[in-house]
């Protein structure tokens, strides 16, 4: 399905559906459902945190870092910046390359895939602050908004192939698994984690053609989610809360840091933490169903299969001393 999807992205495919007539209206009950359970999802939305993290390192020979996509990019659900996906990768970056970091956010909360055009564009605006790397959140919104995922795919390669023409690098962090959210019952449950990993499979098979690397959160996020939702999920019991966002950026920094070429760990394969080297479509399929899973492109139609060894991010928001942030 995710070759299906990643292929009408490519080639002007319609729409592929999942569900007959009978089970859309099963599927619709059950989304007005776990709406009245979950509630409206209005988290507090902090700052976008851009500026400077790291500056005790110098400003010289500093690192550019874009972020753009939903409200999981934006940090929605947390009070402080410094406890956003940006800051932490932000301020992770710069711990490890030991190097002052430029944050760039321009995600917006609630937007779905054919936002990407918009964000890239800001992104892009500054010739002056052009990013070196440039993360990006998408794809939720795209599920639960019912986008087509033909359409969703093809904004995001376009988005991906803007970024890489611009000479930034780009991780996507692909779909989370929305059959993780605490109040979603079967059968909706078993949809709406089926369509999440499509997505993402489709998402990795797209950007990794466009020479950018994913990060799978899905199942990373799930059983952590599933086995802890008080500490996991935010007030509103559908975005995450502090630990969460933390531990989604956990994830990503390995990748962020070896596009830049600043991870200690080496593109050596190792069978013992189950890498490998498999076709495009087959790498994206194992990624989705296994979180924190980086996909990098290799000789076409090959993909390398990574698990990364995460690090500790920092936990607390720069002090004025070591970040200054834009209004």
């Amino acid at each position: 399905m995710a070759r299906r999807i990643a292929a009408g992205a490519a080639f002007g495919g319609g729409s592929i559906g999942l569900l007959g007539a009978a089970g859309m209206g099963v599927m619709l009950a059950e989304v007005q459902l776990a709406k009245r359970r979950v509630g409206t999802p209005d988290a507090p939305i902090p700052a976008n945190g851009n500026g400077w993290y790291g500056l005790a390192f110098g400003e010289a020979r500093s690192l550019r870092i874009g972020v753009i996509g939903d409200s999981l990019a934006a940090g929605q659900g947390v009070r402080r910046v410094g406890q956003t996906p940006g800051a932490l990768l932000a301020s992770g970056l710069a711990a490890v390359a030991e190097r002052p970091v430029d944050l760039v956010n321009v995600a917006l909360p609630g937007a779905r895939s054919n936002d990407l055009d918009r964000q890239v564009t800001l992104m892009l605006s500054d010739p002056s602050r052009l990013p070196d790397v440039c993360v990006v959140m998408i794809g939720a919104n795209d599920v639960t908004h019912r986008m087509q995922p033909t359409q969703s795919v093809r904004y995001l390669s376009a988005a991906v192939r803007r970024l890489r023409t611009a000479g930034a690098e780009v991780v996507v962090a692909t779909c989370p698994d929305l059959g993780t959210v605490e109040p979603v019952y079967q059968p909706l449950r078993w949809l709406a984690r089926r369509t999440s990993r499509q997505l993402a499979a489709a998402q990795t098979i797209v950007t990794v053609e466009q020479g950018g690397r994913t990060v799978s959160l899905g199942d990373l996020l799930g059983p952590e989610f599933e086995a802890h939702p008080s500490e996991m999920f935010g007030p509103d019991h559908y975005h995450p809360s502090v630990d969460g966002y933390a531990t989604a950026a956990m994830a990503v920094l390995p990748t962020v840091c070896a596009a830049l070429d600043l991870w200690p760990e080496t593109d050596r394969l190792d069978v013992l933490r189950d890498e490998n080297m498999l076709p495009v479509a087959k790498a994206a399929s194992e990624a989705a169903s296994r979180g924190g899973t980086e996909v990098t492109g290799a000789r076409a139609p090959w993909a390398l299969l990574k698990h990364r060894r995460r690090r500790h991010l920092p936990a607390q928001e720069p002090a004025p001393s070591e970040a200054r942030q834009d209004s």
